[in-house]
């Protein structure tokens, strides 16, 4: 059982307090730049920054999904998701560049033994990059329109 990752990273012409804001918003802003591999999102407890409780699916792929209670922790610029039914850690870092913040998003989880662990290693994350990608490239849209 090896440690799996994605990281995917995105420019956006924001300040970094307004991009962590955005991240750190899970009433408004993150449902609505969820893509479609998330559904049944709802929030549990909070829905702004340090202590929200989040629940959703996530459709990796049309047989495999993963059913996420997201804790939130906001430490600086950093907006962290811990899912309590399972290992998986979803980090937000948002860093000041140029006129505007360079935010990169990176999830880890404790993957498979054996060949099957071989297989999540080699095509979960290039699968998980896409969705990133997906909702970066959404949080970018609503920040810079």
């Amino acid at each position: 059982m090896g440690q799996v990752s994605a990281t995917q990273s995105i420019e956006i012409a924001a300040a970094p307090d307004a991009v962590v804001a955005a991240l750190a918003d899970y009433s408004e802003v993150r449902p609505a730049i969820l893509p479609e591999q998330y559904r049944d999102y709802q929030v549990i407890s909070g829905g702004n920054g340090d202590g929200t409780l989040v629940h959703w699916i996530l459709q990796a792929t049309s047989k495999r999904q993963r059913d996420v209670k997201a804790a939130v922790s906001v430490a600086g610029s950093t907006v962290t998701e811990t899912d309590e039914n399972s290992s998986m850690v979803t980090k937000y870092t948002v860093a000041g560049s140029g006129s505007g913040s360079r935010v990169t998003t990176t999830t880890t989880w404790n993957g498979a033994g054996g060949i099957g662990g071989f297989f999540e290693k080699t095509f979960a994350p290039k699968g998980l990059n896409r969705i990133q990608a997906a909702l970066l490239g959404n949080l970018k849209k609503r920040l810079e329109s």
